[in-house]
């Protein structure tokens, strides 16, 4: 294996954490302390690892958490309830509310319910839209982190032409409209395009995002592309379970100058990003209570 071609996910959130640390430690000086709320509704066993790992990084990061687990019979009314209490709460800079949901609760309703300010998932649609409008706004975390292993790789993305493989909200929209924002040529390829293998071979950056396990093989893409691999899929494999992303690693690494591991690409840097967005909430907030003048600023936010 070729480690020069190695996107080091796990290399670039440790250094993300180390500066949300440092900013962290800079806002506790000026009597802020961040707090993250993490919202759990039912018992699912992969949930549950998120939610243990995500409250693990913000402790390391000096980021107080405070979780919430209610039970899986939970009521929608019983969901709105507490998160208009952690809206209301001062003290709360971030609100996570763990997906998936139960299916008896409206998971957009719940969404929708978490003040845009304290959205640290990025999801709620005046973030969307924001987003879509180039405005400063808490964008998803997952697309976030691509962006960073993107500009880490290439330095400025201005006129490289960009392919998403995938049109999810959670990543394959908003993952769009950041490559727009860095001035990249972007073109999103789904279930229904008709050429997607085509239009993907003429892609500089790849971006696949669509949960089945090595559907992107090397006859997907140019050579030199840099592919970032958002897929995580579990499978059998000689007798053994093992994690693999959309894209055939093994294929597409002759071909590619670049590319993200599966495990160790791209989920690190998602939890780096809920917590630089928790920073980002706390600061945003904090500016919001007290004259600029007076307010803390810190370059990164």
């Amino acid at each position: 294996m070729n480690s020069l071609k190695l996107i080091d996910g796990k290399a670039a959130s440790a250094r993300v954490l180390q500066q949300v640390r440092v900013d962290v430690a800079a806002l506790v000086l000026q009597g802020i302390q961040p707090v993250l709320a993490v919202i759990l509704v039912g018992e699912d066993p992969a949930s549950q690892v998120y939610v243990r790992n995500k409250i693990l990084r913000a402790e390391e990061a000096g980021i107080h958490s405070l979780e919430y687990r209610l039970p899986a019979d939970a009521g929608q009314a019983e969901v709105l309830d507490l998160i208009a209490r952690l809206n209301a709460d001062a003290s709360v800079n971030g609100i996570l509310l763990q997906l998936p949901l139960p299916a008896h609760i409206e998971e957009t309703r719940a969404l929708q319910a978490i003040a845009p300010g304290k959205d640290v998932d990025g999801f709620h649609s005046e973030n969307v839209g924001g987003l879509s409008q180039g405005r400063r706004v808490l964008t998803p975390c997952t697309p976030s982190g691509c962006m960073q292993l993107l500009t880490d790789t290439l330095g400025d993305l201005t006129g490289k032409h960009a392919v998403v493989i995938g049109r999810s909200n959670i990543v394959g929209k908003p993952m769009a409209a950041l490559l727009l924002q860095a001035h990249c040529s972007v073109t999103v390829v789904h279930s229904r395009s008709s050429n997607a293998q085509e239009l993907c071979r003429q892609a500089d950056i790849v971006v696949a995002a669509v949960g089945r396990p090595r559907m992107i093989d090397a006859s997907w893409l140019k050579e030199g592309c840099v592919v970032i691999d958002v897929g995580i899929n579990r499978i059998e494999e000689n007798g053994r379970s093992r994690l693999v992303g959309d894209v055939d690693f093994d294929s597409a690494l002759p071909i590619v100058s670049a590319i993200t591991p599966v495990p160790g690409g791209v989920g690190p840097m998602t939890i780096a990003f809920l917590m630089k967005n928790t920073v980002t909430a706390a600061v945003q907030q904090a500016q919001a209570q007290r004259s600029l003048s007076e307010a803390p600023c810190l370059s990164t936010y």
